[in-house]
């Protein structure tokens, strides 16, 4: 493990051998230090170059911190407030920053003066790989992009100031770099490192993110392209994610009483790399994470829609049940899927190691306290933590394929066994049965008022399983977006609500008969040796739809009610970024703004 350690280093680190190129020109490095002639000679030379990629990959806390409709914390962030702008600060001028993608570029250049074929074969799928994530990473956010796989001068104004290429023809661009990745890289299994596998789980996220943006945005093919339809997309996703749960040796760990849970708090002793494709490795002492910190400092709590989609542990669903509208939170946490005691704070919750019971005190936002990523007390401070923290696992793969299928209308129920169910056999739930599903869930389709497919039932049922299995992975906010369902994020349509509370009193939270909570109002004294929250000032209650606040009703952050002007999501503007304006001004104007972004320019 020590030399695990030691190569982690190299990756996520800022690379201590005096190479540090990632901001600077590389022709202005004093000849007496290195130059490109005598460097990118040898294997070592090349991987010393392509260990900087790594740093590109988004830090833990940026990961399970990003707030959408199933999570929120004290700070809404710029998208639920409506505060985003086309300027630097705003719109993320590292986001649009080509240094990386400039570096990668020039390994393509120079990589030819090393000899060792195979070294300079794996080191390009390493570059390929990357080329492809920073690419798609970009895509994402601001829709078009200029395309580039050359090195750029200080000279060379035309490319410099090119348009922006179409989104189809960069993503056709980024498939084209993953499938070189995937014939360069190694077919081993090493978390620390990218390769075949990883590309080939990179491939499945592209392809579906793309298929699914032109369904559900109804954009039309390429005229230079009309054959790459969403269905074109959809199907290389489903191939691709086929392939890797077929040839890659992965699979959904099931070990122990807590396997889901034991995925997301583990060290590089105890890997679970029999799921696990690739981490972000931290280290005591030297490299570490606040994200359990973060949890409890930013008040982070999920919310009751999220919630709700925990169906029943006999498969059933608990939104069909009467009255489960009020249900108090130790009752609506009882007899769920398993995975919800895994992935939040529910009577009899211990943290590891621990054989006192964590017992809930509201503290979250909504009173859903998440225990992902929490390990015990050891780790609690900010940057205190050194949990290996997923990037690539195999069950987003697994699910990948399942709803690229179930998009096409082809989803069997072998495809179903393959993929779906052994997620939810991984903590004995019942198999998803096809047959079974003859209408859609009502409550899901409140969820998702813009699915469109003749199979509705089906494809509300992928994405059920989707956000249980993968929250706070980074991916439910590009999610909602792709199937366009933005303005489900933004509390412009419902309230942030959690926990439901009849009103003041005192609560036995675990069930083990004693109290443990106290809601009280002005006038009242809590009682001792009890947690004490305030109703109207440590928390704030809503009955479902009400504008006023009240002494029982959902716990609930960010109320429309409390906000002076609730933010409004503007369907025609809100699902792609600005593009930054000093890039605009950069190139007079050759870059476009995207749709209804005014950014005070002229051209």
């Amino acid at each position: 493990m020590e030399g695990n350690n030691m190569k982690t280093y190299n990756i996520f680190s800022i690379l201590a051998t005096g190479l540090l190129f990632a901001a600077c020109n590389i022709t202005e490095i004093p000849e007496d230090r290195v130059t490109p002639e005598v460097y990118f000679n040898t294997a070592t030379d090349l991987r010393s170059w392509t260990d900087h990629y790594y740093n590109t990959f988004p830090t833990a806390e940026v990961i399970a911190g990003l707030n959408a409709d199933d999570m929120v914390d004290k700070s809404m962030g710029a998208v639920i407030e409506g505060t985003r702008l086309p300027s630097d600060a705003m719109s993320g001028a590292n986001e649009w920053n080509f240094n990386e993608l400039r570096r990668i570029n020039y390994f393509f250049e120079r990589c030819g003066q090393c000899k060792d074929e195979a070294a300079r074969r794996e080191y390009m799928g390493v570059s390929h790989f990357f080329r492809a994530h920073i690419y798609f990473e970009k895509v994402k956010r601001f829709g078009d992009m200029p395309w580039y796989d050359q090195v750029i001068g200080s000279t060379d104004e035309a490319l410099l100031k090119k348009p922006r290429d179409p989104r189809g023809y960069v993503i056709d661009k980024v498939l084209e770099d993953l499938d070189a990745a995937i014939d360069e890289l190694p077919a081993v299994k090493d978390p620390v490192r990218v390769t075949k596998w990883t590309a080939l789980a990179l491939k499945s996220r592209v392809a579906l993110f793309e298929g699914t943006w032109m369904k559900y945005h109804g954009i039309a093919p390429r005229a230079d392209a009309p054959d790459h339809t969403a269905d074109y997309y959809l199907n290389i996703a489903a191939q691709a994610a086929e392939n890797f749960i077929d040839q890659s040796g992965y699979k959904i760990y099931n070990t122990g009483t807590t396997p889901y849970r034991d995925l997301f708090n583990s060290f590089p002793a105890n890997l679970k790399t029999d799921e696990i494709i690739l981490v972000r490795r931290y280290i005591e002492a030297s490299m570490m994470h606040s994200v359990q910190f973060s949890i409890r400092n930013n008040n982070t709590g999920f919310t009751r829609r999220f919630m709700n989609h925990y169906l029943m542990a006999d498969g059933s669903r608990f939104t069909d049940i009467a009255g489960h509208e009020t249900m108090e939170y130790f009752d609506e946490t009882q007899n769920r899927d398993p995975r919800m005691a895994q992935t939040v704070l529910c009577p009899g919750y211990h943290k590891v190691g621990d054989e006192e019971e964590t017992v809930n005190d509201f503290q979250a936002e909504t009173g859903y306290e998440p225990i992902k990523y929490v390990v015990n007390d050891t780790y609690s401070g900010a940057s205190k933590g050194f949990t290996d923290f997923p990037l690539f696992r195999a069950a987003e793969v697994y699910l990948n394929f399942a709803e690229a299928k179930a998009e096409l209308g082809t989803l069997t129920q072998a495809d179903a066994d393959k993929s779906v169910n052994q997620l939810r056999g991984r903590v004995n739930m019942p198999s998803l049965r096809l047959s079974d599903l003859t209408a859609p869930d009502p409550y899901l389709l409140a969820c998702y008022p813009n699915v469109s497919a003749n199979n509705t039932a089906v494809v509300l049922e992928i994405r059920r399983e989707r956000t249980v299995e993968l929250v706070m992975e980074g991916l439910r906010f590009w999610d909602m977006l792709r199937w366009k369902e933005g303005a489900q994020i933004v509390n412009e349509l419902h309230d942030y609500y959690g926990v439901y509370i009849p009103g003041p009193g005192r609560y036995d939270v675990n069930g083990d008969g004693k109290d443990d909570v106290e809601f009280y109002v002005d006038g009242t004294t809590p009682g001792r040796g009890l947690v004490a929250k305030k109703i109207g000032s440590d928390v704030h209650l809503f009955e479902a739809g009400a504008t006023t606040e009240g002494t029982s009703g959902y716990l609930t952050a960010f109320s429309r009610a409390t906000l002076s002007t609730p933010y409004k999501w503007m369907e025609n503007r809100d699902y792609l970024y600005p593009v930054p304006a000093d890039q605009r001004v950069l190139t007079l104007g050759q870059l476009s703004q995207n749709p209804n972004w005014n950014d005070g320019l002229n051209f």
